[in-house]
């Protein structure tokens, strides 16, 4: 590795000497595995070690893995302890990052993956995070070109060199990012189960096709939902796009919205008034249903964070009195996969407005409508709310990664 600072920006109070150069090899030892064969049911059936391969090393600490194997299978395999790093070093992954992890629990690898062993003065906790923090440098530097599979050089990693601190540093830096690591885990855990209760309950809180009731209800509705389509119960439009050869059409302070831009309370462009009046685009108020219709984004669902133009890739949709917006952009998404599924097959294509309009949907009366639409707002608001955390929470610990190592 290249030349560095022997000490880094940020250090725990207390710490002042110097970081000491030394090769991985004479604090680590390493270790392989292979794949037991498969021909051979008796290695893998109703298997309890843990097997780690490629597809396993998805987060920095491993504590199950994709497939088991028997007592049998493992025979010629070595059972590495908890507290050893594994490192992906053969795999597509490798194009774009260098998958290493703590394993929880011991574990027997297979030959795409390479073991770590901490030794002595080495502390496991701060050397993963050591790997984390140097990642694309380490790629840059040991990937392997021109082959069929990506791959890394593990023997070249093996004699690098690296500056450590004192053991009771590198101690302290890794109980610190073991913590931080245990809360981004907790806030991706919760966004996931917030996810997950959505998706069910968009599932259960509309009716089935055939059905004029939900499996779930808010206490206190009873009426059967009615059949309508979409198009009998809103107004809709979309807009379009002035001529990009024309730079007074730009640069305004009128918000252009694109299909990318439809959950977002900022876009990129921005018209003019002579933009506006010289192209198709129109203006939508906030609250307005956005529609994507158009290409990667097509079928995805939202509602107008800002007053601002839209161009022809979005439908907008404005429900007639009595009926809620956040009921209807609900619906929407429940019905995305099936939209998408049924009018662009492959994925290709683009939805129109004439299609949109034509979907048929059971409408409950305004009330339920409100109280649906309502509960589906506050969880994606929470939904949000944690995926925001969670974000805050990993720039963090990228930002302290860059500064907390040399």
């Amino acid at each position: 590795m290249t030349e560095q600072a022997k000490v880094p920006a940020i250090r725990f109070a207390g710490f002042t000497d110097p970081w000491e150069q030394r090769k991985l090899s004479e604090v680590a030892t390493f270790g392989g595995g292979h794949t037991p064969p498969m021909a051979d049911p008796d290695n893998y059936e109703d298997g309890y070690v843990l097997w780690v391969t490629s597809q396993d090393v998805k987060s920095n600490y491993l504590d199950r893995t994709t497939t088991q194997i028997t007592e049998k299978g493992a025979k010629e395999l070595t059972l590495y302890p908890a507290g050893s790093l594994v490192m992906v070093t053969r795999s597509g992954i490798l194009r774009h990052t260098l998958p290493v992890a703590e394993l929880r629990k011991p574990s027997t690898i297979n030959q795409d993956i390479r073991v770590i062993l901490p030794q002595g003065e080495c502390c496991g906790e701060w050397l993963l995070q050591f790997f984390i923090s140097h990642n694309k440098e380490l790629l840059l530097e040991f990937g392997k070109t021109g082959t069929t599979v990506e791959s890394v050089d593990f023997g070249k990693i093996k004699d690098m060199l690296l500056y450590m601190p004192s053991t009771v540093e590198q101690r302290q830096i890794g109980d610190f990012f073991a913590k931080l690591d245990s809360l981004i885990t907790l806030h991706q855990r919760k966004y996931d189960k917030l996810v997950i209760l959505k998706k069910s309950m968009l599932e259960k809180m509309f009716p089935k096709d055939g059905e004029s009731v939900p499996e779930i209800r808010f206490a206190g509705f009873t009426d059967p939902w009615e059949q309508r389509k979409l198009g009998d119960v809103t107004d809709s439009f979309s807009g379009g796009t002035p001529d990009v050869s024309h730079t007074s059409y730009y640069g305004g302070s009128i918000p252009f919205i694109r299909s990318a831009e439809i959950n977002s309370d900022k876009t990129e462009l921005f018209l003019t008034e002579k933009g506006l009046d010289n192209s198709s685009a129109k203006i939508v108020e906030r609250g307005t249903v956005l529609y994507a219709l158009y290409g990667a984004t097509s079928g995805e669902v939202g509602i107008a964070a800002i007053k601002g133009a839209i161009n022809q890739a979005i439908l907008a949709l404005s429900p007639h009195t009595g009926n809620d917006p956040l009921f209807l952009a609900s619906w929407l998404r429940r019905e995305k996969a099936r939209i998408v599924d049924t009018y662009l097959q492959g994925g290709q294509g683009n939805l129109s407005g004439s299609i949109v309009k034509e979907l048929s949907f059971a409408l409950p009366q305004q009330k339920e409508q409100q109280v649906i639409g309502s509960f589906f707002s506050r969880l994606d608001n929470l939904i949000t709310l944690h995926q925001r955390k969670l974000e805050l929470l990993q720039n963090i610990k990228k930002s302290l990664l860059d500064k907390m190592f040399v």
